[in-house]
């Protein structure tokens, strides 16, 4: 299953130009995969390098897309959700422009509203980043 861009902009709450995330490759109950092509506009591109931010937001984004796609599938609205903390980030290196990243995220523990997440980002079947994150839903819902 791939859901192109104009679904995914459906499951998360960021916008256009702050969309980290281009296809969802899997997802399950525990687990999501996604696919994000890097374009030379992208906020997180510098000399040609996407950041380490980018990598970060990626993460989140892909975990972000797991939350909204269950949510679409049990009739609720997509709820916000803002990264609480960063545990042992390794960036071994940073991808460039037109480098496609498969980013995969795997739930740890989720307590009421927080979420704790593994997550990988891999360019060529070469890991470029790991680290945990915690993540906070918010009883907000995404008003778009």
């Amino acid at each position: 299953m791939t859901l192109p861009v104009d679904d995914i902009l459906s499951l998360i709450p960021q916008q256009p130009p702050f969309v980290m995330v281009s296809k969802l490759l899997q997802v399950d109950e525990l687990n999501a995969r996604s696919s994000f092509l890097i374009c030379e506009d992208n906020v997180f591109v510098k000399n040609n390098t996407f950041q380490e931010a980018g990598l970060l937001e990626n993460m989140a984004q892909t975990a972000a897309l797991r939350a909204g796609y269950m949510a679409k599938e049990e009739n609720r609205p997509v709820s916000v959700a803002y990264i609480g903390a960063i545990k042992n980030l390794e960036i071994y290196k940073l991808p460039l422009v037109n480098d496609e990243l498969i980013t995969e995220i795997t739930i740890e523990n989720q307590i009421f509203e927080m979420t704790v997440f593994s997550g990988k980002v891999w360019h060529d079947k070469k890991l470029m980043a790991q680290c945990e994150m915690k993540v906070f839903i918010s009883d907000k819902q995404d008003t778009k």
